[in-house]
């Protein structure tokens, strides 16, 4: 058993190698072809590295005996976001095809879609695989948003940094790590920030308008983060209450104090 367990994981590690080789591969064509500087060239290449290592150490604390099919889409999609960053980088020193940075990222964009459905239909789902495609959604929106910054102004780039300081917020304040409820509109949220962002640094519209197709991302944005931080904010403080009724129970001839936990709880997300 030991020895198939050492042999699974290895054939894992090998395929984030391939996912790395892939990206250096996916560098060596676009380099020559556009005239990449070194910015564009580091960048990718520093991505490539990152991505193997922190993949690689997520997937041996997992104890992961296969990567997955879902799981490699989301690899496939993560090779054309480092693609993405390293023409973003690039454009500091030049002005690399916005064609090809289009292209690359709405592949990317409608892969988003597929992962997800390969995970279910295969029965692959896991919490890693469901963490894998999120780092890699809100990387492509993090680097969108530096670049449409750079002809609409930094402002941009609250959008791709929200969810990041979220993640910060949440290691000061616990109560923000609670799961939250399943939510379509929390989903399409997320998924038009990439659209209206590929929209913008597409170029199509006038600037005036491409501002206004970033500024309405932003509102719709700070809305799905303010009313997910609300949520949590509630149900930690009815969480609290609930243990505070449930201590008050425990002492003696206080058996019917309090309400139960489970019906606090509906009435904070009914709310």
């Amino acid at each position: 058993m030991a020895l198939n367990n050492t042999y699974d994981a290895r054939l894992v590690q090998q395929e984030t190698a391939v996912g790395a080789g892939a990206q250096i591969l996916l560098l060596a064509l676009l380099g020559p072809a556009i005239g990449m500087g070194t910015a564009g060239w580091v960048t990718g290449l520093v991505f490539a590295v990152a991505t193997w290592a922190v993949l690689s150490r997520a997937l041996h604390r997992a104890r992961s005996r296969s990567f997955g099919p879902a799981n490699r889409v989301t690899l496939g999609r993560a090779v054309l976001v480092g693609g993405v960053t390293a023409l973003v980088a690039d454009s500091f020193e030049s002005a690399p095809p916005v064609s090809l940075l289009v292209a690359l990222t709405a592949v990317a964009l409608i892969l988003d879609g597929v992962d997800g459905k390969v995970a279910r239909r295969t029965g692959t789902s896991t919490a890693l695989g469901a963490r894998f495609d999120m780092e890699v959604d809100a990387f492509l929106i993090l680097v969108l948003s530096v670049y449409v910054s750079m002809s609409l102004g930094p402002w941009v780039l609250l959008i791709g940094g929200m969810r990041y300081v979220f993640v910060a917020a949440a290691r000061v304040l616990p109560w923000l790590n609670a799961p939250l409820p399943p939510s379509t509109a929390r989903k399409t949220v997320a998924a038009l920030q990439g659209v209206c962002l590929l929209l913008a640094g597409a170029g199509l519209l006038p600037l005036p308008a491409t501002a206004g197709v970033v500024l309405l991302a932003l509102g719709l944005l700070v809305w799905s983060f303010g009313r997910d931080v609300l949520w949590l904010w509630r149900t930690s403080r009815v969480r609290s209450a609930a243990a505070g009724a449930g201590a008050v129970r425990e002492a003696p001839g206080t058996e019917s104090a309090g309400e139960p936990v489970g019906a606090m709880l509906e009435t904070a997300r009914a709310a």
